[in-house]
């Protein structure tokens, strides 16, 4: 899959396909007839979040970055199957349209040849930026409860807290 390009997207989204535990994590680009999904890790999905975050805090001085609402709250559309896994994430301000960019490729783009390299790339306003970080947050949080403990995700059946000499609660 070469570079698809959403600019702007319809929908933008993180969601999660799952139980609490056993999620895999998708973000999904949808626009034009067509809907693109990759797959990635928990904690790609937080710290996108936090950098989206952080990067509009340092360039959209001036521009609404407040979502209108809460955002979409819709599940990810099906049937869900993942285009590539996500290997690499960038982010980029766009100083002349006041556009925060964002890229998922399925391999680092500096060790690989651009012809075998599959990108998605999204063009988000900041408003649509900040809706989208605030949805990954959320994503990220719906998971297990953590241990009040040792702060690690606490299983179904039990956990074994190494702050507790292993006593299971």
């Amino acid at each position: 899959m070469p570079a698809t390009v959403f600019d702007p997207p319809d929908r933008f989204v993180a969601g999660t396909v799952g139980p609490p535990g056993g999620r895999t994590f998708f973000l999904q680009a949808s626009g034009e007839g067509r809907t693109v999904s990759v797959s990635l890790e928990k904690v790609q999905v937080s710290v996108l979040a936090d950098r989206v975050g952080d990067l509009l805090d340092a360039h959209a001085e001036g521009t609404a970055t407040e979502p209108l609402d809460d955002g979409d709250t819709e599940p990810l559309e099906t049937p869900i199957e993942d285009d590539f896994r996500v290997d690499t994430l960038s982010l980029a301000w766009d100083p002349e349209r006041h556009v925060l960019v964002i890229e998922c490729h399925d391999q680092d783009p500096e060790e690989v040849e651009e012809s075998t390299l599959s990108t998605l790339r999204v063009v988000l306003t900041p408003q649509a930026a900040r809706a989208f970080a605030r949805r990954c947050g959320r994503v990220v949080a719906a998971g297990r409860p953590p241990c009040p403990f040792c702060g690690q995700p606490l299983d179904p059946s039990g956990h074994i807290c190494p702050r507790a000499n292993g006593y299971r609660r």
